[in-house]
């Protein structure tokens, strides 16, 4: 128990190797894709994990409502990164923050067939178990790398459509979009930074349809994100 709950925290889960999955559809999901759990409880008799109490889950839980069964697995070690010059899209996450988000960016990532996301160093932890829980199984589904964004772009070449999300951009259903390429998506409250910024040669505006000049501010980050991958893949 102890050690389950000390892998809320990032340091512990890096130092441990292991995060945690809550749920019969999380659990499962990761489970189907081959990965091991380390450690599997449940409430309800299952062959393969350890019996609980519903107190004793309530005490390890994360979750308000814990969800019937709770795993251990370990983060799986990635030798390389794959090449990002390919005929497919990927997603590059420069500072999204926000567990939620994160988890529900990967979410869509999986819904819409990309495969693979680079974040930011300064982006949250995929195996924070609130965006474990966001993702509802999909990270099993997708690649997610942390690396200097920078590096990525510059070792593209300079007609590699890298695309972004940007206030002066260009109406996003006006524009050409290909099928492959990188859509860069930025932080919750700063966008974009200045110096990703300088890399994008396809910038892109989500635009809003109010007439009367009063709108949102602006769209939640995992919202844009699947408004932009949707107009993708209707393109296609």
């Amino acid at each position: 128990m102890k050690l389950i709950r000390s892998l809320e925290l990032k340091k512990n889960r890096k130092r441990e190797g292991l995060f945690v999955a809550e749920g019969p559809k999380v659990v499962g999901d990761l489970m189907q894709a081959g990965y091991v759990p380390r450690m599997l409880f449940s409430t309800v008799a299952r062959p393969d994990a350890e019996l609980i109490t519903e107190e004793e889950l309530r005490k390890v839980s994360f979750l308000q409502h814990p969800q019937e069964v709770i795993a251990v697995f370990e983060i799986p070690s990635i030798s390389h990164q794959p090449s990002a010059i390919s005929h497919h899209l990927a997603l590059a996450l420069d500072g999204v923050q926000d567990p939620g988000n994160l988890g529900t960016i990967i979410r869509i990532a999986d819904w819409f067939g990309i495969s693979t996301i680079y974040c930011s160093m300064d982006t949250a932890d995929a195996y924070n178990p609130k965006v474990v829980q966001a993702t509802m199984g999909s990270l099993a589904h997708v690649q997610v790398f942390y690396t200097d964004l920078l590096e990525v772009f510059k070792s593209l070449p300079s007609s590699y459509p890298i695309y972004g999300t940007l206030l002066d951009g260009e109406n996003i259903y006006e524009q050409e979009l290909t099928a492959e390429g990188i859509i860069v998506m930025g932080n919750e409250g700063n966008g974009i930074s200045p110096e990703v910024r300088q890399h994008i040669n396809k910038r892109l505006l989500i635009p809003d349809f109010h007439t009367d000049g009063l709108r949102a501010e602006s769209l939640n980050v995992a919202i844009a994100t699947a408004i932009t991958c949707s107009e993708f893949r209707r393109r296609q």
